[in-house]
């Protein structure tokens, strides 16, 4: 009898023992879940907020130096900034990720086809044509409602102009126009750059400016 009773004593000894190996890791939880430890602790709830943590006493950190944000790496200063050294560069620049000019930074023109001045002729009529005019003659809507004209794209000042020049005015403003650059992707200044250049080529072209082919169908057509 009392060796039975040993044996479930020994029993219930077993099973409390097996219980207190998961009933312990479940406690170590709760107490590290405190909801008041959690609300207590020490946080930062505005921006630019005092802080007691650091020396100089802010809770923003200044960034390390040479902190370079994702996407922001712009060494090619001829695709984002449209120079050469310090020089306005005259052509439309290849982008950094085109496989074919690959290790030329901002040295090869782009292969400008229709489909980029398509491109160029749509964000133009979005962006430029209210003041400048769809012909870029400075004509726009708002310039007919009272507002102060821009310089016509046709005058010898601006036909002269590299095209790195209205890169830079878009990118930065100039006079009364405010910059494009929050509103306007860099491939997409380059494309209004390669439409403006298109604008004043279709202004100012000359019949020996036209292809020898091209020249045929259109005599033709006067025929």
């Amino acid at each position: 009898m009392e060796r039975h009773r040993q044996t479930e004593m020994s029993h219930d000894d077993h099973r409390a023992r097996r219980r207190a190996w998961w009933v312990a890791p479940c406690l170590a939880l709760v107490v590290g879940c405190s909801e008041q430890d959690m609300v207590k602790q020490p946080k930062i709830q505005r921006p630019y907020q005092e802080s007691g943590f650091f020396a100089d006493g802010q809770s923003s950190r200044p960034l390390v130096a040479g902190t370079v944000a994702r996407g922001q790496l712009r060494v090619d200063r001829a695709y984002y900034e449209g120079r050469s050294g310090e020089m306005l560069i005259d052509h439309i620049p290849a982008p950094p990720e085109d496989p074919e000019e690959a290790g030329k930074p901002g040295e090869a023109p782009r292969k400008v086809d229709r489909a980029f001045l398509v491109r160029g002729q749509e964000r133009f009529h979005i962006f430029c044509s209210p003041c400048h005019g769809r012909l870029g003659d400075g004509q726009g809507m708002i310039v007919k409602r009272g507002f102060s004209p821009p310089p016509s794209f046709h005058i010898d000042r601006l036909r002269d102009a590299p095209a790195g020049h209205f890169y830079h005015v878009i990118t930065n403003g100039y006079g009364a126009m405010y910059s494009y650059a929050s509103r306007v992707p860099v491939d997409d200044r380059w494309a209004i750059v390669a439409y403006i250049r298109a604008l004043q080529l279709s202004q100012n072209a000359r019949l020996e400016d036209v292809p020898a082919d091209a020249l045929a169908k259109l005599e033709g057509k006067e025929r």
